[in-house]
C-alpha cells in the first residue's frame, strides 16, 4: 500500500537520549494553512470594515447631540419670535393711535421735520352759528398733533396740522361756513372743503366717512365726517388745514378754543 506524504516534526529534549517524532499529513497541513490564511484575511476585511463603522457611529453620536441643540436653539428662536410678534403689534396699536409714519401729502417724507408733538386739550362745546371764521378746534376730544405747519403762503411743505385720532372719530366744522367740495383726492382720500367768511376755508382730510353735503351750509362745531386712514396716509389722522384767500396758515395762530 502507497504511503501518504506526510511531514514528519521531530522533537529533542537537551540532555536526552530519546526524541519524539510526529508525523503530520500533508493534506492536514495544507489545510491548517489555508485555515490561517482564511481566518488572517477575515481579520484585515473585519478591520477595514470596522474602522469605517466606528466613524460613522461616532458621527451619527455627534449629530444627535447637534440635533438636541437645534433642537432647544429652535425653541428659543420661537419664543422671541413670538415675542417680537407681540411687540410688533403692540407697536403697531401705538403706532396707529399716535399717527406715527403719516407721510407728506406730497410723498416726499424724508426732508419733511416734524414739530414737536403737542397735546391739545379740548371742551366739548355744542355746535351753533357764533363762529364766522374757522377758530374751533376741530374735534370733540383731546387731539395729539404728530406734525405741525412747515412753511407759510404758497411756500409750505406741510399745509397744515396732523392730529393722531382713532377711525371713525367725530370731526367738526371749525366755524360756520358752506360746504365747497366734499369728495376723495389721491393724496387727501375723503376729505371735506369747508368756505368760511373773510376769505378763509377749512380742509379735513384723510377721512373715513363724510357727512356734509356739497352746497349745504354747516354751523361751527357741527359733525361733518368721520377720522379715518384714507388717501396718502400710514397711519388714522386728522389732516386739518386752514387757507386765507389761498394762502396757507398755521392753524395754532388761529384756533382760539380749547387751547
Amino acid at each position: 500500500m502507497k504511503e501518504r506524504p506526510a511531514i514528519t516534526i521531530l522533537i529533542h529534549r537537551d540532555g536526552h537520549v530519546g526524541s519524539r517524532s510526529y508525523r503530520i499529513p500533508l493534506w492536514l497541513v495544507r489545510t491548517g494553512l489555508t485555515l490561517a490564511g482564511l481566518l488572517t484575511l477575515a481579520v484585515i476585511l473585519g478591520a477595514v470594515l470596522y474602522v469605517p463603522i466606528l466613524g460613522v457611529v461616532a458621527q451619527v453620536h455627534g449629530l444627535k447631540s447637534e440635533n438636541a441643540t437645534l433642537r432647544s436653539e429652535n425653541i428659543q428662536v420661537r419664543r422671541l419670535v413670538e415675542t417680537v410678534d407681540s411687540l410688533e403689534s403692540q407697536y403697531a396699536k401705538v403706532r396707529g393711535m399716535l399717527g406715527a409714519d403719516v407721510t407728506d401729502e406730497n410723498g416726499d417724507s424724508s426732508s419733511i421735520l416734524r414739530a414737536p408733538a403737542i397735546v391739545v386739550e379740548v371742551q366739548t362745546i355744542h355746535s351753533d352759528s357764533t363762529a364766522a371764521i374757522p377758530v374751533r378746534w376741530p374735534l370733540y376730544q383731546t387731539g395729539y398733533i404728530t406734525r405741525g405747519q412747515l412753511g407759510a403762503g404758497d411756500d409750505a411743505t406741510h399745509a397744515g396740522l396732523d392730529i393722531a385720532v382713532p377711525v371713525g372719530t367725530p370731526v367738526r366744522a371749525s366755524g360756520s361756513g358752506s360746504v365747497a367740495e366734499a369728495a376723495q383726492d389721491r393724496e387727501y382720500g375723503l376729505y371735506v372743503l369747508i368756505k368760511h367768511e373773510e376769505g378763509y376755508e377749512t380742509r379735513y382730510a384723510h377721512l373715513s366717512r363724510i357727512i356734509a353735503t356739497v352746497g349745504k351750509d354747516v354751523r361751527a362745531g357741527e359733525v361733518i365726517g368721520l377720522s379715518g386712514n384714507s388717501g396718502r396716509s400710514s397711519a388714522p389722522h386728522l389732516h386739518f388745514e386752514i387757507r386765507r384767500k389761498g394762502q396757507s396758515i398755521d392753524p395754532l395762530t388761529l384756533i382760539k378754543e380749547g387751547r
